[in-house]
Order: C-alpha cells, then structure tokens, then sequence
C-alpha cells in the first residue's frame, strides 16, 4: 500500500476540520445546516458560505488524488455540497407563491424567507416577523449554483427546477430599486425594521444575474431548453447604481465591511479599479480593529452598551456605539482571499498572521474562527478614551461556519491545493481588466421604396425593411412580449417575467427565434403614447445618448447592432427631403464616430458574423396557442410589470405565438427584388385576407401600433382619414403666429336663451374655424363641461371629444405646434410610457424627487418607487390638476433620468431633485433672457420642441454659464419662435469686476437682462427678432380679439400657459444696461437653490459644527445637535435630513444665502472652541449681514430704490447678486455677521474674528 504524500496528509487534516466544524451539524434528510445550537434555524447565506469550503475540499481532492479513496471522499464531498444546495431550493420551491408576488410587487412581505427549519424545510417565523427581504442571500445562493454548475456539479434535475432558477433571476433582476434588510438583517442601522438599499445586495444580484446568463443548469448534458436567460440591461442597471453608491453602502452606513463580498471574491461585481480600491481603504481605514472589522459605524450588536431585552435602538444611542463595535474576524478572511485573487503575496501573509493570532484553539488541534469579539463591560470607558487599546474577548458562536468555511477556503488556495480558476470556473475575477473598444454597428432602414431613393439621393444607400428578408425587423415592444413568456410554467403558477421595456443593451443583439433571425429596433422609436418622438432633434438625441451608452458599458461577445429605421415622420412637412436634424445624423454616422463612439454603417446582414447574438429557444416548437394555452391581458399603461393579470383559458391562443406564427407565414420566401413583388407574394402567401387582419390585431393587442413599419408590404399603409374636424392642409394657421384673424366678432360663444353655453352650436363652430389654437380652445371647453365622451354629432355619431383632440393632437403634431400637443397630451391625459422607470432610476441613484411647486403640502416627495398609474396621480394632484405643469412634470422627470444614466457627476452634491423649481427656473431664465414678462416666458417654455427643452434643461444642471437668445427656426409652414443656448467662456473680467465693485459704479438704475456680453448688432438683432414672437401674446392685437371673439379671457384655464407658474417671482426687465454683469449672481444663486446644489463636503462641515452647538435654526426649523448622535458625517441620510431642513425655504436665492452663511459658520468648526452657543438662527446671520451691507452702500451714496428689498425675505435684492468674493462680496458681509452673533460665545482671551 502505498503511502500517503505530504499533500494528502494536509488534505485528510483539513477534511477533518471541515467535519468536525460543518459537515457533522449537516442534516441527513434535507441537507441544511443549522446555525448553532442556539440558533437551530437555517439561514439562507450562512448555509451557501459554509458549504463553500466542502465544494473547495472536493475540488482539491480529486485534483491532488493518491490514491482511489481520495477520488471517492471528493465525490462524498460533492454529493454533500449538492444535497445542500438541492435542500435550500427545496426551501425556495415551497414558496413559490412569494416569488410570483414579488416580482411584482417587491413587497417585504412577499419576499422569499432568510431562514427556514433546519429538518424539514419549512418556514420558521411569519412574513413580518423578521428581516427576511435580503436580496442578496437568494443571489448568493444562485452565484454559486452557477459557479459549482460550470465546475461539473448536478444540481438541477428537471425542467421545473430549470424555470424555477429563471423565475429567481426575475426576483433578483430588479435589485437596483429595491430597498432591503441587507446582508445583516436589520436594513437601516437604526434597527427599526426600515429597509433600504444596499450596495451588498445590488452587487450580489449583479454578479448572479451575469454568472447564470446562457448558463446551461443541466451542464454539459443539457440542451437548448435547460439555459436560462438574463437581460444586460437589468445587469447594467445594477452596475451603475452600485457605481454611484460606492464606497457607501447605503443610506444609513457610510462604510460596511459586508462589501468586502462583493467588489472580492465571490461576487467580483465592480469593474473599475480605482472604485474597488477606494472602497478597500475606506473599509480598512474606518473599520479595521486588532481582532478584525467593524461590520459598520455605531453598530451595537453584542456591545456591552446594548439591552438586549430590546430589538431597535433610539436615534440618540447609537452614539454609545462609537469606538466600542464589535470586531469581526471574518472580514480578515475576505481580505485573504481578496489577497490570493489579486495575486498580493504580502496582503496575504499580513492577515494570516493576524488571523492566526485571534484563532481559538481546541485540544484537538483545529483552530476556530469565533464570530466576534468584544469590548469587557468593565473596559467600556477605558476603549472610549483608547480606542483599539483594550484586551476583548471572544462572543457569539463559535465557530462561526461561514467564515470557518471562508478561513478553510483562503488555506487551500494560498498551499496551492486549488488555482483561484478552479473555484471560479466562470472567471469573474477578471472583471477588473479593462476591456477593448466598443465599435457600435449602426443600420439604417427605410421604412419605404421612397424614402430609400430620397436617402440615395443625399448619397447615403441603405435597404427597406422588404430588402433584409430573411432577417425580420420588429419593435422593442415585441422583445418585451417574448420575455414575458421566458420562465412561464403554470404547472408551478409561474408566470414568467413581468412585461417591462427592454433597454437599449437588449435591442442591440440578434435573436434567433423559432429558427428565424430577429433584429429589434431601440425602444425610443417606439414611443406610441407620448409625443417625444415626434420631434426629430429628440430622436436624434436618443441615438446619440443611447449609441454613447452602448459605448461605455456593453460587456458581451460580439459587437452591438443599432438598427434605426427611418420612418415617414422623419421627412420634412411635403415628404420631399429627409428632416436636416436626421440627414445630419446619418451623414455623422457614416464618418466613423458619433456621440463620442466608435461606429461602423452597413446593411444588417453585413453584421450578423460580427454581431452578439442570443438564441431564445423557450419559444422553439411551440405552434399557434401551445405556449401554455393562456390568454395575456397587458394594461396599455403599464410599462413595468404592476399590474400583469393572467387569464387561463384553457380555449385560448396565445396572442404572441400566433403573432409571430402569423409573421413568419406571411413573410416573402425570398428576398423580392421590387416591393411590388413582395406584395403580389404576399397577398399570396396569405389564403384569406381574414388572416391579415388578424396579424393586424394580434399586433394591436401586443400594443405594436406602428406595425406598418416592420411589415414588407404596404397592404396596410393606408393613411387613416382626420375624422371631422376642418384641419388646415396649408399654412394657414400654425405655431403661434395667426397672420389674420380667423374668427370675427360676429361668432363669439353661441348662447342659447338663458345665457348659458350652446354646446351643439358651439361644436359646430369647430367647422368654421381652420385656427388650431380656436379648435383647442373650443374642444378645452367642451371637456371641461360635457366630458370626454360627449358625442359633439358633427358627422353623425362617434364623433365624442376625445376623438377629436386625438385628431388635433396628431394635425399638431404634424405642425410641430409643440405648446397645443402639450395641452391636449395633459387633457387625453397621456403618460410617458417609462415615467415611472425614469422615476425608479432616478430614486436609484439616492435621489429624492419632489413634484409640485414648494412649498409643502403643494410639493410632493416622492422616495420610493410607485406603480405608473399612482405616479401619473400624485404629479397631478401636486401640479394642483393643471395640465401644462403636470405634462412638464413627465417631460423633465424623463429627461433627468436620461442624464442621471449617462452623466452623473451632474447631479454631485443633489439628494433631491426638486422638479416644479426646476419649472419655475426655467421660466426665469427665459423671462430674464429674453425680456419678457413671466406669462410671455410661461408661454414660450411651454412651445419649446421637447430637444430644446432638454438642452435647456441640461445647461441649468451643467452649472456653467450660458446665454438664451431667441432665433427663428424656418419650416416649410412659416415661421416659429425657438432658442439657441451657447455656452461662454471666461469673459476676462477685471479683479474689481470679479468683486462686484464695478457694478457699483455703473449706471446703478439700469437692470441689465443679458447673462453674457454680447455685441450691439446682435442685440439688435434679436430685439428684432422678439416682435417677431409677439403675435400671439397677450400684448398683440391678434390675440385681443381671438379672445374677445371667443370670450376666452371669462374661461381662463382653456389657454395652455401655466396657471402656477403665473406668480413666479420673475422680475419686470427694463433696458439693457452697459455692464452685462448685473443678475448673474442672483442667477447662479437662483440656479444653485432650485438644484439644491451645495459645495464639495458641506454637509460634513455642517456636522462638526452641530457638534459644537445645539442646533442650527433656519426660518424656524431646527436642525438639533442630536442628529449627529444618529447619524456619521458621510451618510446620505445625514445629507438628506439637512436638505431637507433647507427646503423649508421657498426662495432658491434666499435659501443659497443660507447655505453661504451656513458655510461661514463651519470655519468655527475647525477652531479650538468647544461650544458656540446654543441655537443658532441662521436667517438672523443673514439679515445682520444685509443691514451691514445697506449701510455701507448708503455710505457710498447708493441711492434708495437701488437697495430695494425683496418683499418676503426682507434682503436687499443688491445683495443676492453680489459676488462671493472681493470687499463687497456676500462672503465678507457673511463674515462679519458670524463674528458679530457669535461674539458672546468665544472666549475672552481669544482673538477677535475679523
């Protein structure tokens, strides 16, 4: 016999660890293993990480085997990692319910339980009786299904258990957004039961969802139907919220250890170095003891401080925490294996040593990790004084299995007994390395024969949707439908993924479905519910974002394919050329690069070797209606899953799988060399025009309403006739500007003889005018008083008034008449179709919204996520139900979410986006920009095509200066006003032109309007240019007797300026003045207070100053000293609470004064001064600082109209537009005014604060 080699007594030693401290407490019949025997119950996370190690053990032995024995123990060992990882999904299938419920209504009561009964896996504890949403303990468990699948283990059995795993992705997919307990049980550190988000539980759901995609459960021995699925674009989200969090851990913790997991082994869900690094330092910079880690600040469990008769702590205790956390050695175990990945021999032997010195050793030799260690009761105040310097002692179980298992793990790597790919058969270690460049594949489709010849003649050749045959093209809606059915199983009650939009990552690959290739256009083309894409300039600015997107963040083989079709809407009005925004994008795009991307034009077939492809086979071989047999209602509204009824129908077809039966019949054989060819095969490919109708409808109920565009046939490509109303075919009567007056004073509003409105003459009236704006405003009326279906009878019956504004709506839409496609979308009452994916992503990214106009109870803050429909309610109710603000309220919360996604950093510093301010702002620049009254700016904010209004919107967040002018945008149908928006550089201001000084001396009584310096011509230019787009204000003639005709000015509310934003306080602009500097201080103040934008590290300053006195009083809200015994400097929350104390204040420019003074006070902070009084108020610094600032502008002979004050805040509006810096600046008045309040409170001896 032969004898046993070093390595395999080492391996028998560590086998016998592995037994003596995991393996013995494993349950014969389910597998599980208990936490203690205190503690009897199964957790979810700790069974995945103890089980870790036997995996390990059985990895090493059949790579190290002596002899035959040793082949045997390594499946022993299999067989034992196998039964328990099949007993947790026993634990999970019996709460299958759950799993359905949650993927739609993310609710901490229907989540999957944290823990189960060890010998029968059965719940332990009610719904609401425990922490038991922890996203990242399913994810875990299906990380490492994945990694010990690929590593040859036979977990998965049956296809249910293979649909069972799919529908867990879907559980997981949505972690970005959802608030859980997190990997300690206890979400917010408070201990109260509040959840959160938790970068541990995002990271661990990114790493599962992008571990199981196109993984094969059955292994090497399975075929197409065992892979499960999972989209880039749910992975993607996560990766960039846990980008924007990190090295936060959420809301309440400023650092968490329990990150470790995941920018390390096992998740390795962070790709940018330098994030993992930071967040590598603050862990071991903040948290690092001489026994291990804190898990994060102020956490008290198991603290000599705690009572443990009580489970949630008060806000003001958590103080008592600090200095004085628990250490544990488990995170050293981490940091190892960490160091064994990244390939750092010294972090390895740093921490080994280290671990080997708090390791408990028992008489038989095998060292234990215990759980924790903590301060003696009797040594509290000596810590509090020393931190680190007290002997602990060991508490908790010991050994704690999962980090007994993680130590074993770190041996067997760091002796060599595994290679770190051997643990890690899927390679996530990699993620770190940088990866190539993207090259974005663009292909550009004609919808028609037309429109290709109209492309070739601005020398761009491209194909129709008829020449690509056999590749089908079809709408991102489309895509969505088909995953809805991925995972479905009614066996188990599974309905498979909740009907929600595929991003861009997702439409960017080929599919190949029942054998047939699919190609799916982005889903911004698809917009049928709202008007964005009705604006060329916005669709062309989606492709950009979208094409720089794809740039940055696709991680999958192959390249992306954007396929962008280019549909009638994109020709100018007379369908003779293509719109110049979009013929400008095409020819880009055929230069190389766009939108900061690599880009390579071609035909769609060019590209299917280089492309990604996916093969969705769950659809293969099942005929019209064998897919389940159920029928499928979708709630047209309903973009993310809220709402998703299923009927089971047991004569039902389903409607996807006819659809796409019915599409692939009817399509052409062969590629037709003309359209006509394709017809005439078409009509007979299809035996009864019956069945074309019913592709038409089965498209209808897959809400795919432009399905003329993805057809090869023009049998449907009728134009729809406009109902009944007298639409202008010429340019007669558009945009804002009415050459003649269309209704004489003859046919004001009929009466009947009571005096009342005659409705039915009234309606008539809608035939006599060719005036859009006369037809909305009499449709507005009948809306308001008869309803929406109140049949007017112009063409017998069916002729109701929502038919008719839907009419309008699109002849508006065709005119480009941006401020009535507005009203009527805010009167039909239409909603974005991803508003409340734009709010979810937003939330996201720690960002609190508020909808409405301050102050509360108007403004409504939204923190957490809410259905469409509820979402679509609370803006209206916040825009006190008026339509224009509610629809702008959509508009804005759209496009920041499209900025918040490609560019954060613009939202540094912001924890709530304050979304009727930013309305109300938007206004002001237009009023101070173009010089015109707030109902004019009103007006024009409200005609501003969507592209305008997001490039308006984008300069506001960019924070830089820029200037608004008015220029005149030519269209085939007249003339309509528009605005250009430049950027200015440094404008080689003097040093007493920085400070203000110069001002002084100007001509003080004139208010200059201008933001920028700008030449005399062009200022006269665009004097000009303003009377142009004066027509239809209220000043201009045309507009006086339109309303008199009409009677409108006693029915205000059927204009559609906005009613709220009426009363802003936008200041009367008078001629402009030589110095172009006057209003850009008050500008930038205005800007930054709307944005609740602050200085880099404020909110830590305002931290150490509340330590030094009672608290901060603004406007009569306090901000007590207590909240730093909660809260630590760094965490959001701490953010948010002080924010939230600022937004009291109505006034941006007032509230950023406080924020100024706020500032000066916290130079105390650093002085070596224990305290400064007790409440400070802070609006008292700021009035001291005005009334210093007065007199010395009196004493320089400032004249009294010069320092007006501002009504409701009392400062001199000289003040709020005067420059931080320099001797007159509001930072040195500020100055003087701390030093003036606060002088009682210094000591005697010190010196005087100039």
């Amino acid at each position: 016999m032969r004898s046993r080699s070093n390595s395999g007594v080492k391996l028998d030693n560590y086998a016998r660890i592995v037994h003596q401290t995991i393996l013995r407490h494993q349950d014969p019949v389910t597998g599980l293993l208990p936490g203690s025997p205190d503690q009897p119950d199964a957790w979810v996370r700790d069974n995945v990480y103890s089980i870790v190690s036997v995996w390990a053990l059985s990895l090493a032995y059949r790579k190290n085997a002596d002899r035959d024995e040793d082949k045997a123990k390594a499946y022993e060992l299999e067989q034992s990692v196998v039964k328990l990882m099949r007993g947790l999904l026993q634990c999970i299938m019996r709460q299958l319910d759950k799993v359905e419920k949650f993927k739609y209504s993310r609710s901490t009561s229907d989540s999957l339980h944290a823990k189960y009964n060890t010998k029968t896996c059965a719940t332990v504890v009610g719904d609401d009786q425990w922490g038991h949403l922890q996203v990242d303990a399913t994810s875990l468990f299906l990380l490492f299904l994945a990694q010990m699948t690929a590593s040859g283990l036979h977990i998965i059995y049956t296809q249910d258990e293979v649909d069972v795993v799919q529908n867990l992705m879907f559980y997981i997919e949505a972690a970005y957004k959802v608030a859980d307990y997190g990997m300690w049980e206890r979400g917010d550190k408070t201990n109260q039961g509040i959840t959160e988000l938790n970068a541990s539980s995002i990271g661990m759901a990114k790493a599962a969802l992008e571990a199981l995609d196109e993984l094969n459960l059955f292994g090497a021995k399975g075929g197409p139907g065992s892979v499960v699925h999972a989209l880039a674009d749910d992975i993607q989200h996560c990766q960039s919220i846990l980008t924007s969090m990190l090295p936060r851990a959420s809301i309440s913790k400023e650092v968490d250890a329990g990150v470790l997991a995941i920018i390390s082994y096992p998740a390795f869900a962070v790709d940018d170095i330098n994030l993992v690094s930071l967040t590598k330092e603050e862990i071991i910079s903040k948290l690092q003891g001489r026994y291990g880690c804190c898990r994060f600040l102020r956490d008290g469990h198991k603290t000599p401080k705690e009572d443990p008769n009580r489970l949630y702590y008060e806000s003001a205790e958590l103080k008592l925490f600090e200095n004085i956390e628990c250490e544990w050695p488990l995170f050293w175990t981490y940091l190892i294996l960490d160091g064994i990945f990244s390939n750092s021999p010294e972090q390895v032997q740093e921490y080994q040593e280290a671990l080997e010195g708090i390791l408990i050793k028992q008489k038989d030799g095998i060292r234990l990790l215990p759980e924790l260690y903590s301060v003696p009761s009797d040594k509290v105040e000596e810590e509090y004084g020393n931190p680190h310097s007290v002997e602990r002692i060991p508490l908790g179980k010991c050994p704690l299995k999962w980090g007994q298992s993680l130590y074993v793990l770190g041996n067997l790597l760091a002796e060599g007994f595994l290679a770190p790919g051997e643990i890690d058969p899927l390679n996530r270690r990699f993620s770190t390395i940088p990866k190539p460049d993207v090259v974005v594949q663009v292909s550009v489709l004609a919808e028609t024969e037309e429109i290709k010849e109209l492309l070739l003649k601005n020398g761009i050749d491209v194909e129709t949707v008829a020449d690509i045959h056999p590749i089908h093209v079809q709408p991102s809606r489309v895509l969505s439908h088909i995953y809805a059915r991925l995972g479905r199983n009614p066996r188990l009650g599974l309905t498979g993924r909740p009907y929600r939009r595929i991003g861009v990552l997702g439409t960017s690959k080929f599919y190949i479905i029942r054998n047939t290739i699919f190609s799916f256009t982005p889903q911004f083309i698809d917009h049928q519910q709202f008007y964005l894409a009705l604006d060329n300039k916005m669709i062309v600015e989606m492709l950009r974002t979208e094409i720089a997107y794809l740039a940055s963040r696709w991680r999958m083989t192959g390249r992306p394919t954007v396929t962008f079709p280019i549909s009638q809407t994109m020709l100018t009005e007379g369908h003779t050329d293509l719109d110049p925004a979009v013929l400008a994008t095409l020819k880009k795009l055929q230069d190389g690069y766009y939108g900061g991307a690599r880009i390579q034009t071609g035909k769609l077939s060019e590209f299917l070797t280089t492309s990604c492809c996916a093969h969705l086979s769950f659809l293969d071989g099942k005929g019209s209606g064998s897919m389940g047999r159920h029928d499928e209602e979708y709630d047209e509204g309903d973009s993310d899953g809220y709402v998703h009824e299923l009927r089971y129908d047991a004569e039902g077809d389903d409607d996807l799988a006819q659809y796409l039966d019915h599409l692939l019949a009817h399509s052409s054989p062969k590629k037709p060399k003309r359209q006509v060819g394709g017809l005439s095969r078409f009509q007979a490919a299809a035996a009864k025009t019956k069945e074309m109708v019913t592709l038409m409808n089965k498209a209808q109920e897959l809400n795919v309403h432009n399905v003329n565009m993805y057809l090869p046939s023009k049998l449907f490509r009728t134009r729809k006739e406009s109902l009944n109303l007298n639409l202008p075919d010429s340019p007669s009567c558009q945009g804002n500007y009415v050459p003649e007056v269309m209704l004489t004073a003859e046919s004001s509003i009929p009466r009947d003889a009571s005096g009342s409105i005659d409705y039915n003459a009234l309606a008539l009236l809608l035939k006599d005018t060719q005036c859009l704006q006369d037809q909305a405003d009499i449709l507005y009326i009948l809306y308001k008083d008869k309803g929406m279906d109140w049949d007017t009878g112009l063409h017998g019956k069916g002729s109701t008034v929502r038919s008719l504004l839907g009419d309008l709506y699109k002849k508006a839409g065709e005119l480009k008449h941006w401020g009535l496609i507005r009203m009527i979308s805010g009167i039909l009452r239409k909603k974005v179709d991803e508003l409340d994916s734009a709010c979810s992503d937003l939330l996201a990214h720690q960002k609190h919204l508020t909808v409405g106009l301050p102050p509360e109870p108007r403004e409504k803050t939204i923190t957490a996520p809410i259905p469409l429909d509820q979402l679509a309610a609370l803006i209206d109710e916040a825009s006190d139900n008026n339509i224009s603000v509610a629809i702008l309220t959509q508009e804005i919360m759209v496009y920041l979410a499209m900025s918040i996604r490609t560019q954060p950093r613009l939202f540094s510093e912001m924890f709530r986006l304050r979304i009727g301010l930013i309305i109300q702002v938007m206004a002001t620049e237009l009023a101070q920009s173009l010089n015109c009254s707030g109902e004019e700016a009103t007006e024009s904010l409200m005609s501003l095509s969507p592209s305008e209004l997001k490039n308006l919107l984008h300069h506001i967040l960019s924070g830089k200066e820029f200037e608004v002018q008015r220029s005149v945008r030519e269209m085939d149908t007249g003339v309509s006003s528009a605005i250009s928006i430049h950027h200015l550089g440094n404008v080689g201001a003097t040093k007493s032109e920085r400070a203000g000084i110069s001002k002084l001396k100007s001509d003080m009584k004139m208010v200059d309007n201008r933001l920028s310096v700008t030449d005399p011509s062009k200022m006269d230019r665009d004097a000009s240019l303003t009377d142009l787009v004066k027509l239809d204000q209220p000043s201009s003639p045309t507009y006086k007797v339109r309303a008199q005709s009409l009677d409108l000015e006693s029915i205000k509310s059927g204009r559609y300026r906005l009613p709220s934003i009426e009363s802003l306080d936008v200041p009367e602009m008078t001629p402009v003045a030589k110095d172009s500097r006057h209003g850009q201080w008050l500008r930038r103040r205005r800007l930054d207070g709307a944005l609740n934008r602050v200085p880099v590290g404020f909110y830590q300053k305002v931290w150490k100053i509340l330590q030094k006195c009672h608290g901060l009083s603004i406007e009569g809200f306090v901000l007590p000293s207590s909240t730093t015994r909660e809260m630590t400097p760094g965490e959001i929350k701490f953010s948010v609470h002080v924010e939230t104390v600022l937004n009291r204040v109505p006034q941006p420019e007032y509230r950023q004064l406080l924020v100024e003074a706020i500032l000066v006070l916290t130079m105390l902070a650093d002085v070596d001064i224990q305290s400064i009084g007790s409440i400070i108020h802070v609006e008292k610094i700021v009035h001291l600082a005005n009334d210093i600032f007065c007199k010395d502008q009196r004493d320089l002979g400032a004249e009294e109209h010069i320092l007006e004050r501002d009504t409701s805040t009392g400062v001199c509006k000289l003040l709020y537009d005067s420059a931080p810096s320099g001797r007159f600046g509001s930072m040195t008045y500020l100055t003087k005014a701390v030093a003036a309040y606060v002088q009682d409170f210094l000591p005697s001896g010190s010196c005087a604060v100039q």
